[in-house]
């Protein structure tokens, strides 16, 4: 029986947290995105922390879309939070979505403004 679009996904996804963890030092930057909202955070694995969080839910992103667009301000906001909190270095957790569109937008916007990954 084929698998569905979100059955794939998660089996990517349970794929890729195998390989991929965060530390203190190192945390995961974790992007997810669904039909009406763009999420990032970075974890701390090890305790179970979520060190940093951006997403359009807050209302100075009320009025983005989760498009390429919207994707790229989560992505510096992010970017941005994390430096504040003296966070050079993260872990990309694409979340069993494909590199490329708004996964690629998200991690290029955060690059730019200064995350190492």
């Amino acid at each position: 029986m084929k698998k569905t679009r979100l059955e794939a996904r998660k089996v990517r996804h349970l794929r890729i947290r195998k390989k991929v963890f965060g530390s203190p030092e190192r945390p995961r930057l974790s992007v997810y995105f669904s039909n009406k909202h763009i999420y990032a955070q970075l974890i701390n694995d090890e305790e179970g922390r979520t060190l940093a969080f951006a997403s359009t839910l807050e209302k100075a992103f009320s009025g983005l879309r989760p498009n390429v667009e919207g994707a790229k301000k989560i992505g510096e906001a992010i970017a941005k939070r994390a430096l504040e909190k003296k966070i050079k270095k993260v872990v990309f957790d694409r979340g069993g979505f494909l590199y490329h569109g708004k996964v690629k937008a998200l991690a290029d916007s955060a690059r730019e403004q200064g995350l190492e990954f």
